[in-house]
């Protein structure tokens, strides 16, 4: 027998729990003292150089709590709530009594559009409401931090020195990738998204490519390998920086 598929909705959520679950929330031993550094590869592969990062905001710190949070909050936000049913003072018609009240038999009745009737309304059904929700600034932010810093302390942070392709070619695009010899889902982030890259990467569902701007929390948890262009490392910090004041 053929198994089922699973729901892409439950996958993607089993896998950002998982993410969060098996978080390091501390540092590699190879970063035990001092800054992280990202090894920074050219389109064929080969390492040509090492890029430290702000020590002051990716230092290996990593809140589940909070993860847990944005979670929560983000898939709160994605439901629309459109779902609706109809009471009885909702369905049309029903404004006549169907019979007389005594002397058929029957059950007393005052309207045909009585949960009870076929037609009828409906009792404690669904009706519209908003699942918005709101994160505070410092927790939003906190995630976010906590989010890139697991992914540096499971040592699932590389760099690219940047990425040119000649024209929109998928086969182009994913030898670049293949050169990286990554596994599982990666998330691309450049300091811009150039039309051609976009094209070229839009049929590959293991890569995601976002504007170093557009990038969250569950797009971080979602990926098993971030890759950043040198340029989008260096513009990172802009992210985070100012604080938001106390």
């Amino acid at each position: 027998m053929k198994k089922n598929k699973e729901n892409p909705r439950k996958a993607k959520a089993k896998k950002i729990k998982t993410s969060i679950d098996k978080a390091k929330t501390e540092r590699p031993k190879s970063y035990s003292e001092g800054v992280f550094s990202i090894p920074i590869y050219d389109l064929k592969g080969k390492e040509v150089e090492r890029l430290p990062l702000d020590k002051d905001l990716f230092n290996g710190k990593v809140n589940k709590d909070v993860l847990y949070q944005a979670v929560v909050v983000y898939n709160s936000n994605q439901r629309h709530g459109n779902a609706a049913t109809k009471t009885r003072g909702d369905v049309s018609g029903g404004g006549k009594k169907p019979f007389r009240q005594k002397g058929t038999g029957r059950a007393r009745a005052g309207s045909t559009r009585s949960p009870l009737w076929r037609h009828g309304g409906t009792v404690f059904g669904p009706h519209t409401r908003d699942f918005h929700r709101e994160l505070p600034k410092k927790v939003k932010r906190l995630a976010f931090l906590s989010s890139i810093n697991s992914k540096l302390n499971d040592e699932k942070v590389v760099g690219i020195s940047a990425v040119d392709i000649a024209e929109a070619k998928t086969k182009k695009f994913k030898a670049i990738l293949d050169a990286l010899k990554l596994e599982g889902k990666s998330l691309l982030v450049l300091d811009s998204v150039d039309n051609k890259v976009r094209l070229a990467s839009r049929n590959l569902q293991e890569v995601s490519v976002k504007n170093y701007r557009d990038f969250n929390t569950i797009d971080v948890l979602k990926c098993d390998t971030m890759i950043l262009s040198k340029a989008a490392l260096q513009k990172l910090p802009e992210r985070f920086n100012p604080a938001p004041s106390k």
